[in-house]
């Protein structure tokens, strides 16, 4: 069974920071890439950043040296370090594993940015 469970979320004042966290449960199976969407009210979802099995980090220009991923394969986990946050960053924020061909998706957190 797949389980991935998100933590960390929480609301923030402009300029603050948070840090996700995502226990990833799949058995063993060895997992590939990781990540983090997010999804704002009533738009799409939308990529944040990626980190593959290696360490290799991609990200959105929006959150370009401001957000960091990282993971910790003995542990299943990845982060994504958020500072300097923004109104803009406000949204639902989803944690994503790959196994092979398969993707997996957390329940979501919710972070909120005040003005």
């Amino acid at each position: 069974q797949v389980q991935l469970v998100e933590s960390g979320g929480g609301l923030v004042q402009a300029g603050g920071s948070l840090t996700l966290s995502c226990v990833v449960s799949w058995g063993s199976f060895s997992i590939n890439a990781m990540g983090w969407y997010r999804q704002a009210p009533g738009k799409q979802r939308d990529l944040v950043a990626t980190i593959t099995n290696y360490g290799s980090p991609n990200y959105v220009d929006s959150v370009k040296g401001r957000f960091t991923i990282s993971r910790d394969n003995a542990k299943n986990t990845v982060y994504l370090q958020m500072n300097g946050l923004k109104p803009e960053d406000t949204a639902v924020y989803y944690c994503y594993a790959t196994v092979g061909p398969i993707s997996s998706w957390g329940q979501g957190t919710q972070v909120t940015v005040s003005s």
